[in-house]
């Protein structure tokens, strides 16, 4: 039986952050594969705050290239509907063996808007989620509402911590906008591409 993991974002850009607690996941949960997920129309975001999928498709996979556990998935970027993750689930799962175990990799802040996600009890039926805390989240709060969510929704939500990383890509994209360097806080293969293609300029995310 393989245990996949899916770890979705906009990645606009990838960054450090998204590699290390992917791969702390992967060692830690004994994970087969993890596949990093662009997401397509993201239901909170509208389409004109991202790069275009092309760039981050891109970006997401120099990104993770240099890791033969990480593959990237077109399966939202190719998809012209909002990308709910309830469907993307279900639409990954078509493509694998039934037998695989799947692992949906997020943030601790995601649990808590997790009831506001589309279908959330089918979708907690669909995979087992992994719910990495960070320095600074109440993890006596985080606990209880974890317990709530898999008693309420018969889930399966695993809490794990990950090495801070005060890195995100709002900031990286803030720091090029105002001429900053991003050096050492992404890949340099990512880093390189986003000056040769001039993204995140004033007028230039689209």
């Amino acid at each position: 039986m393989k245990k996949i993991g899916l770890m979705g974002g906009t990645f606009d850009p990838i960054h450090y952050g998204h590699l290390v607690l992917a791969e702390q996941v992967r060692t830690r949960f004994k994970l087969d594969m993890i596949y990093f997920i662009p997401a397509g129309l993201p239901p909170h975001k509208k389409q004109k705050e991202i790069s275009s999928s092309k760039d981050r498709y891109f970006m997401t996979l120099l990104g993770t290239i240099t890791n033969s556990y990480f593959e990237v998935s077109k399966i939202e970027i190719e998809d012209d509907n909002i990308s709910y993750t309830v469907n993307t689930i279900k639409k990954f799962r078509e493509t694998i063996d039934n037998s695989s175990e799947l692992y949906f990799i997020t943030g601790a802040d995601a649990i808590y808007e997790l009831e506001t996600w589309k279908n959330v009890r089918e979708l907690l039926g669909l995979c087992s989620f992994i719910a990495a805390s960070r320095p600074g989240v109440d993890k006596n709060k985080l606990s209880e509402k974890i317990h709530m969510l898999n008693e309420k929704y018969n889930g399966r939500i695993i809490e794990t911590s990950v090495p801070a990383l005060a890195i995100s890509s709002t900031d990286i994209r803030e720091r090029i906008k105002k001429g900053q360097s991003i050096k050492y806080i992404l890949p340099e293969s990512v880093e390189y591409y986003i000056y040769k293609n001039n993204l995140y300029r004033e007028k230039q995310i689209r």
